[in-house]
């Protein structure tokens, strides 16, 4: 009797650590599952412009400009702009982070929109890219005026998808 109750003991607790592990493996997947929604969710809000902007004295600057749309609070806009100096010896990536502000019209288009990097930093420091509302794929470069840029050579990116 004293050894059957024994087993018995033993017989529970090994289903109760196996159903441990089970849930402990049920609470992993969940949580995978959380995270690629989270990661899946964030890539939405961000914008990745890509292209080469003329350089003076070099072959041109490859740009790459991510705009993360953040959860529609101003803290939470921020963008990060690399340029890489080709024909340069040696190359070398030049990468700034801060944050943006949005403001609408650009041109004669009043739904085209502006991003303002560095909004919160001194105007010298402020870069300034637009689209217009027919074409969000381009965004253009900006002189301090906040118009685009007019010239023969591309001071504008592509939307990369």
């Amino acid at each position: 009797m004293k050894n059957g109750f024994i087993l018995m003991l033993i017989g529970i607790q090994l289903i109760s650590c196996h159903s441990k592990v089970k849930q402990e493996e049920n609470k992993i997947i969940v949580l995978d599952s959380v995270n690629a929604k989270i990661d899946e969710k964030s890539k939405e809000n961000v914008l990745v412009y890509e292209g080469m902007l003329p350089c003076a004295d070099c072959t041109g600057i490859q740009t790459v400009l991510k705009i993360d749309l953040g959860n529609g609070t101003m803290e939470g806009q921020k963008f990060e702009i690399s340029s890489v100096y080709k024909g340069k010896s040696p190359e070398k990536e030049f990468v700034e982070k801060g944050n943006f502000n949005t403001e609408r019209g650009l041109e004669n288009d009043p739904n085209g929109t502006i991003f303002i990097l560095n909004w919160n930093k001194p105007t010298e420091k402020q870069m300034y890219y637009g689209y217009l509302s027919t074409d969000k794929s381009k965004i253009y470069m900006l002189d301090r005026d906040k118009k685009i840029i007019k010239s023969e050579l591309n001071y504008s990116l592509e939307l990369k998808k």
